[in-house]
């Protein structure tokens, strides 16, 4: 979807997010344009593959140029992870040892509580093909997998680090209903309005023979309005509909407005002179 604006704000805060060892920098460009979606900034890079500035990264981040800019570059992992209080290990697979594991949500609330409280703190992701190894998992404090497929469970490199994001950006948010922008507020329409709308219709289908059978034009007239009465129409759009059958009335196929005007209309009955 698209939405960058570069009129609102830029959430730029976070715990780091550590790649280790990937090898495409295309795959790097999408982690940084995941990051950038849900207010991420702090990407570390662990002896990328393919070598560090990447083109390549910069073209699939997507303008996330911020998050591309700032990547710090370390040899190792334990140099990437040096200067952090706690340390989130993310995989797919069980894995021997004593580490708690936390689901997503779990383990954002609490990198959320400890970034509240002043901690630096990181989730690493590891290589593209195989992750991270028993020895990279170890130098984590905990680890974080995801509820996924049982015989489906592999994510690539990009889905990974948005799965987390997502998360926690969710634990800033005052409440799950919270959405970042809302639907403009419309006028609701009156029973006037809407009463005109169906005086309208009902005008514009009796001029075409619609209601051919006398007998039975109270009834349909009734289905009619109950179905026009039933939603909750705005002003605006009782006027788009009214314009419908406005245009529906004046114009015909073979003499569509921009047309000459048809025989025994008027330019003015065709629009009132309006530019198409």
């Amino acid at each position: 979807m698209a939405g960058t604006n570069s009129e609102r704000e830029l959430l730029t805060e976070g715990p780091a997010i550590i790649l280790a060892f990937p090898q495409l920098g295309e795959n790097i460009g999408m982690v940084a344009r995941a990051m950038a979606n849900f207010g991420l900034s702090e990407l570390r890079l662990v002896s990328p593959r393919d070598g560090w500035p990447s083109e390549k990264a910069r073209s699939a981040a997507s303008r996330a140029d911020h998050v591309i800019d700032g990547a710090k570059l370390y040899e190792t992992l334990e140099e990437a992870l040096a200067d952090l209080n706690f340390v989130y290990a993310t995989t797919a697979r069980d894995r021997d040892g004593f580490k708690p594991v936390r689901s997503p949500i779990v383990a954002a609330r609490e990198l959320r509580h400890r970034f509240k409280e002043g901690e630096k703190v990181g989730i690493i992701f590891g290589r593209e093909r195989t992750g991270l190894t028993n020895a990279e998992v170890a130098l984590a404090d905990e680890i974080v997998t995801f509820p996924v497929n049982p015989a489906f469970a592999s994510l690539n490199l990009a889905q990974a680090v948005l799965l987390m994001s997502y998360e926690w950006l969710k634990t800033g948010m005052t409440s799950e209903d919270e959405t970042s922008f809302q639907a403009s507020q419309q006028r609701p329409a009156t029973k006037e309005q809407l009463h005109g709308l169906c005086e309208h219709l009902e005008e514009a289908l009796d001029a075409r023979n619609y209601f051919r059978s006398a007998d039975k034009k109270p009834k349909l007239v009734e289905n009619l309005r109950a179905v026009l009465t039933r939603p909750s129409f705005t002003e605006s759009e009782i006027q788009v509909l009214r314009g419908v059958i406005s245009s529906l009335d004046r114009f015909t196929r073979e003499n569509p407005r921009g047309s000459a005007a048809p025989p025994g209309h008027s330019r003015k009955e065709q629009g009132g002179g309006d530019k198409d």
